[in-house]
């Protein structure tokens, strides 16, 4: 919930000489999910009595929200709460948690025997900007870097490399080439026919005895 520091909203501040009993800011505003004090001011002969907090247009049927009993102490109800000072003849009333209806006609009301006393404050709430929400979004890249693309995706890596290998990375890390074909650069190879060429002698010498052990005997006749 977002928060903001209390606004405060004074009357006029010379209590002393006032011709009106009560006097307050008139109009106040507050900005949605904060708080706002508005203080209203009081002639001294009406230190003791009751102070009010009433909502709506019409003085006669406005709704008291909140109000003091006589005394200097604090009274709060739901998110309205009032408070008299005898010492400056003030008395502050706060509201929490400001909401859009709050925004209303509210009365400061000094109770008195005959017709009480108040004046008409007007109050406003100040709405948040909505911040626009994070959008989720899934995307797939694809960079290609000479003959060596690269396809990127949610669950795995697939990397194509020459003609002859391919190399594919599982999610585990794990990596498995495959030989597409056999490289014929060995056989070309000047070590691969030097060895060919100590061999071949061997090869036949061994060839030979081979055959000369297995060659027909010819029998003597006697």
């Amino acid at each position: 919930l977002w928060q903001s520091s209390p606004v405060i909203f004074l009357g006029s501040p010379n209590a002393e000489i006032r011709e009106d009993p009560i006097t307050g800011p008139g109009a106040v505003s507050g900005p949605e999910g904060g708080s706002l004090t508005v203080r209203c001011h009081y002639n001294p002969e009406w230190k003791t009595h009751r102070k009010l907090w009433c909502r709506g247009a019409e003085w006669a049927a406005c709704k008291i929200l909140v109000e003091t009993a006589g005394t200097e102490e604090e009274v709060k109800k739901d998110r309205v709460s009032i408070r008299d000072s005898w010492k400056d003849y003030t008395f502050n009333v706060t509201m929490e948690v400001l909401r859009r209806d709050d925004a209303d006609t509210y009365w400061c009301i000094i109770q008195r025997t005959g017709i009480d006393k108040g004046v008409q404050v007007k109050v406003t709430i100040d709405p948040v900007p909505q911040s626009s929400a994070p959008e989720r979004t899934t995307t797939a890249a694809r960079t290609t870097t000479g003959s060596s693309p690269t396809v990127i995706s949610s669950t795995r890596v697939l990397k194509l490399g020459p003609p002859h290998v391919a190399s594919l990375m599982c999610p585990h890390t794990s990596k498995v080439t495959v030989k597409s074909e056999v490289s014929l650069s060995f056989l070309t190879s000047p070590f691969f026919l030097i060895l060919v060429l100590l061999e071949l002698p061997l090869l036949l010498s061994m060839l030979s005895a081979v055959l000369w052990v297995n060659r027909p005997q010819r029998s003597s006749a006697g």
